[in-house]
């Protein structure tokens, strides 16, 4: 017996079936999201070293690249096999990243633990002197209501203000009494991260070494598994992201080292106190676009200030004249218009991703959201340019299409298909009786034809 299938209602079938089995889904990782969460954090444990790896070898690859295809064809010539090329390459990338780490470490390090010993040693001889000023403010102000409750919002009271310093010793022991029983697991946990580290060294390594192999695999795999127009658009994708990624990143790292230089040589002009530290923090913060350079610049005045509020102030000017140079002259200069976001999205995009994953999220989040960016705008033109529609955005907000236009929905392609009283967008009165029953009649012959021809 021949079963005759409608193919209208089996895809609402279908379709019914895909949204019963997502809605369960969801429901039970809503229910369950403790064990979900838990089996997740053990799977990005277990890929953490392929993490490493992957981001590793996508850092050092321009690296080889540029070895690969500018240096050794002019030193070397034909004399090495394209094996042998490829292993040396990787070679000197590896190196070359240890040599750069490793100088970095032996020239910062030293200087940080000065600092930070020195800014110790200064902290002692700073609580005297602000007991004292805390003690005239209070003298002063202490009975202003306002003032009294910010003092006690801090846990200072005000009939007894010589023991805000024993209340900040007392949280200080409190702090190290928690922290020093943690030291072992501490430990514990920067060895099992020194070696996701290594491994994850290795395994860059070897992402290096067949990079154009694994390239290969993937396209194979999406053009054996999807339809051929989607996987040259995910090709496309990939192409579009690397370019985003790389040209941001890098571009990044080298403004933040210039920033982080100037810094030091505009410090040590000026006679700063802690001038390795402070370059340090505001080279590093710099890395995060919009707010980095507030959130380098805050801690590294008050660092200052501690050992002479004088010269804070003038760090502040000083840094706040260094982040215009940054972001008039040499970010313009190095990033260009490497992601394509106003500065609206790259603020929301900073905010969003630094929120969700932190540090990272703020380093990585204008990138990601530059992609997804560029792809909505992309998959926005295309289905645009199927309705024979302009795809330019200023084509939605011009003399010839101002934003609030109003339709005459009777002289109109877009005329409404129902039996509902419509009224005119610009004040002329409704629809006849006569052309809404022509709408009724049309709407229900095409209905009639589509359900002859299935």
């Amino acid at each position: 017996m021949k079963l005759n299938t409608n193919k209208k209602y089996t895809t609402i079938a279908v379709y019914s079936f895909l949204v019963i089995i997502l809605s369960i889904t969801f429901f039970f990782l809503m229910n369950e999201h403790t064990k979900v969460a838990h089996v997740l954090g053990g799977l990005l444990g277990l890929l953490t070293p392929f993490i490493y790896g992957a981001v590793l070898a996508y850092i050092l690859n321009p690296i080889l690249n540029w070895l690969e295809q500018k240096l050794f064809p002019k030193i070397l010539g034909n004399k090495l096999s394209k094996r042998s090329r490829r292993g040396l390459a990787v070679l000197i990338s590896i190196l070359f990243a240890f040599a750069v780490v490793s100088v970095f470490l032996a020239i910062l390090i030293p200087q940080i633990v000065e600092s930070i010993d020195s800014l110790a040693r200064s902290i002692y001889t700073f609580l005297p002197q602000a007991q004292i000023m805390l003690n005239n403010f209070i003298e002063e102000y202490g009975t202003n209501e306002v003032v009294a409750d910010i003092l006690s919002i801090l846990g200072i009271d005000v009939t007894d203000p010589s023991m805000a310093l024993q209340k900040l010793a007392s949280r200080s022991y409190t702090f190290l009494t928690q922290v020093l029983p943690n030291l072992f697991g501490g430990v514990l946990k920067f060895t099992s991260g020194l070696m996701d580290i290594v491994v994850g060294i290795i395994i860059s390594i070897y992402l290096l070494l067949s990079k154009e192999v694994f390239y290969a695999q993937v396209k194979k795999f999406l053009y054996a598994f999807f339809p051929k127009r989607f996987t040259q658009a995910m090709l496309n994708l990939t192409h579009d992201s690397n370019s985003i990624f790389c040209g941001f990143i890098s571009g990044k790292i080298l403004d933040s080292a210039i920033i982080g230089v100037l810094c030091f040589i505009g410090c040590t002009v000026l006679r700063m106190p802690y001038t390795v530290l402070v370059s340090f923090i505001v080279g590093v913060t710099n890395i995060i676009p919009y707010f980095g350079p507030f959130i380098g610049a805050i801690p590294s005045i008050f660092i200052i200030m501690i050992a002479d509020p004088v010269k804070s102030l003038v760090f502040a000017i000083f840094v706040l004249i260094l982040q215009q140079v940054d972001g008039n002259i040499i970010g313009p200069k190095i990033l260009g218009d490497s992601t394509g976001l106003s500065a609206f999205w790259v603020i929301f995009a900073v905010t969003f991703f630094g929120g969700m994953f932190g540090f990272v999220g703020m380093l990585i989040g204008v990138p990601t959201f530059a992609v997804i960016y560029a792809l909505i705008r992309n998959t926005a033109e295309y289905l645009l340019n199927k309705k024979g529609m302009k795809t330019q955005t200023v084509d939605f907000a011009s003399a010839e299409n101002p934003i609030f236009q109003k339709i005459d929905y009777n002289q109109s392609s877009q005329s409404p298909r129902s039996g509902v009283e419509v009224c005119d967008l610009d004040g002329q009165q409704t629809e006849t009786e006569e052309k809404s029953n022509q709408y009724m009649r049309a709407s229900v012959s095409k209905e009639n034809e589509e359900r002859d021809e299935q």
